[in-house]
């Protein structure tokens, strides 16, 4: 029997973050997964706070070099990769000059978000679906962990759902609280239109909120995660009157497990 196929997605993974909750679950999660006997691939943004030379960040000259347009501006689209040894696991980094050099990760010294989080977000979930299919790897799940994912689901159930790579592939949404009171640039919602996604898929990012991001994320998913204890209340209630399958915030002694049983319950 073939291995199930799990792409993990996050917003922040330790040791190339300092340890929060969800670093914490980006990093330990994949590799306990990984020793269930799952075969898994690991992406997150490579932040300019990540020290390169330290965590031995190299480019991966056959995967980039693509650009992406957005808002009719072409964003060169750079892949670097670091391995964390104990873990025998890889780590994908989406890079861009004009999107991830600034040495803070998604808000500035004032805990405001930054003007452009819009568009980071988009070159995001698009570079790591790119960059999956120039892999050729096609992923049974693909589990995404933090807002700043949150237009994975829509890509992959819309613009790259007709790839033979990405026909059966279900999407898990992890929501934390990480959440932040500034709101999203006015036309959002026009920019995340690829070929594939209507103006009707995105109408709720007209509300250019915290809230609408996950919510978007939450339409696309075929099932949702509690990451934390705590999350916010306007987007937890839309998920459990999604009617889609929730799971309840679980410590580091259960997740693995729980989730890992949900991926085969996806995949059935």
């Amino acid at each position: 029997m073939e291995k199930t196929k799990v792409l993990f997605v996050s917003q922040e993974i330790m040791p190339y973050l300092p340890e929060t909750e969800m670093s914490a679950i980006g990093r330990q999660l994949p590799q306990g997964v990984q020793e269930t006997g799952k075969e898994i691939r690991t992406f997150m943004p490579r932040y300019g706070c990540i020290n390169e030379r330290r965590n031995q960040l190299h480019e991966v000259i056959r995967l980039s070099g693509m650009n992406l347009i957005i808002d009719d501006t072409d964003h060169p689209l750079i892949i670097k990769v670091a391995s964390i040894q104990a873990a025998r696991m890889q780590v994908y980094f989406i890079d861009n000059e004009d999107y991830f050099q600034r040495k803070k990760i998604l808000l500035d010294d004032n805990g405001e978000g930054f003007a452009d989080n819009d568009e980071r977000a988009i070159f995001f979930a698009r570079g790591v679906l790119e960059t999956v299919k120039k892999l050729r790897w096609a992923p049974d799940v693909v589990h995404c962990q933090g807002w700043f994912t949150g237009l994975l689901p829509l890509y992959l159930k819309k613009a790259f759902n007709e790839d033979p790579l990405f026909t059966d592939t279900k999407v898990v949404f992890s929501v934390y609280d990480d959440e932040f009171p500034t709101q999203f640039a006015e036309n959002f919602h026009e920019k995340a239109i690829v070929e594939g996604v209507e103006p009707s898929d995105v109408e709720i990012l007209k509300e250019r909120t915290y809230a609408s991001i996950n919510k978007l994320a939450i339409d696309q998913a075929d099932a949702i995660v509690m990451g934390s204890p705590e999350v916010n209340q306007e987007v937890k209630d839309y998920a459990y009157a999604s009617g889609k399958p929730v799971i309840g915030y679980k410590d580091k002694d259960e997740y693995v497990e729980a989730y890992s049983n949900l991926y085969d319950e996806l995949v059935k």
